[in-house]
């Protein structure tokens, strides 16, 4: 596989100059257009009452042109008098006409300029508004999840995620498409618009305090220059990816992830498995969808468990991790256990959802 050097990959996204924006999950709030033309509307209202108002005490108003008032000339009055322009041309001269202004007419003039201010200053706000929720989410994120791409890979690895606990604001999507940011930020999440081959783009998704982050894009260079990316910022996260071709899971583990899932390869061995069994491949459908059935699962060694064998164990043990070694179920070195191992295990879901014990999910295929 060739892959495009570090410098055309920026002289690309600098040609480019993509747009870097970070989107929050959305709010109940209404939006700044809907407010503007909601507040028009109310300030129409008052114009329209405040002209009702001035027609049926028309014969209380003096015009200096005719001297007397039509609907046009209420509708005049009533403009300048709530604009606070006052030309004078018009002037209540009946002891009800001003009665009425100080009683109706000021207290609209007072609403309507209300009601323009307020649509001016809420407008303003919301900007203020929305630059204190970014800061505010980046200085309370930490040991998050970043996810690059939200394609079909992506959205199943956070529903195996968020079966096993993971909260919606613990999580950030980076995509290019601004459409797919749009449906992450609809499902709770936080996005991120831009290319994350870029640090920048990364950076904005503060990768450098995840605790781990899953790498699903659609193209495999692509997914080994987020990897070398991402493990430059941060040295300590958990990194997942996914491959198409089998032939670049080595160079993806070269450029720091800890796990690589062949995702052409793996459904190609679950068809084969369906085609020899069915069943079979029914229950690992099963294993690998966490929340419901069986569950593959990794968890700590008890007390009462430490000096045991693997077979003498409640739970239907698959693997010891002892240390970096993985060790098989019927491995001699797997027994007995110790007090530092891990045990993969196949546990059945409880009613609520969760397994029985503290568990860790393993990463979905």
């Amino acid at each position: 596989m060739k892959l495009p050097g570090h410098d055309t990959i920026a002289r690309r996204a600098e040609e480019r100059q993509l747009d870097i924006r970070i989107k929050l999950p959305r709010q109940d709030v209404v939006q700044p257009m809907h407010q503007v033309i909601r507040r028009l509307l109310m300030a129409l209202g008052v114009l329209l009452v405040t002209v009702l108002i001035v027609y049926l005490d028309r014969e209380g108003y003096h015009d200096n042109a005719d001297e007397s008032l039509d609907l046009l000339d209420c509708f005049y009055y009533a403009t300048v008098t709530l604009s606070t322009t006052g030309y004078g041309d018009i002037v209540p001269h009946s002891d009800s006409a001003r009665l009425i202004n100080i009683l109706l007419v000021t207290p609209l003039r007072v609403l309507f300029l209300i009601i323009l201010v307020g649509t001016t200053l809420e407008v303003l706000t919301e900007r203020t508004r929305e630059e204190w929720r970014l800061s505010r989410w980046r200085s309370t994120l930490r040991y998050h999840t970043v996810v690059v791409g939200f394609g079909t890979k992506g959205r199943s690895a956070l529903l195996t995620l968020r079966a096993t606990g993971l909260k919606a604001e613990q999580v950030v999507v980076v995509d290019p498409s601004e459409k797919v940011i749009e449906a992450a930020t609809a499902d709770g999440f936080a996005g991120v618009v831009g290319d994350a081959t870029r640090s920048e783009v990364l950076l904005r998704a503060e990768v450098h305090k995840a605790k781990q982050i899953i790498i699903a894009t659609q193209r495999d260079d692509t997914a080994v220059l987020v990897a070398l990316t991402a493990r430059q910022l941060n040295r300590a996260a958990k990194i997942v990816a996914a491959v198409r071709e089998e032939e670049n899971a080595p160079l993806l583990r070269q450029s720091g992830a800890d796990a690589v899932i062949t995702s052409a390869s793996a459904a190609g061995r679950l068809l084969g498995l369906s085609c020899l069994s069915p069943s079979a491949g029914t229950v690992m459908e099963d294993l690998i969808q966490q929340g419901s059935g069986l569950d593959l699962v990794e968890r700590p060694v008890i007390k009462a468990e430490v000096g045991k064998s693997v077979r003498e164990t409640e739970d239907l043990v698959v693997s010891v991790l002892r240390g970096h070694r993985l060790l098989g179920y019927d491995d001699p070195e797997a027994s007995p256990l110790q007090l530092t191992d891990r045990l993969i295990t196949i546990v059945r879901v409880s009613p609520s959802g969760r397994p029985p014990v503290e568990t860790r999910p393993l990463p979905p295929v």
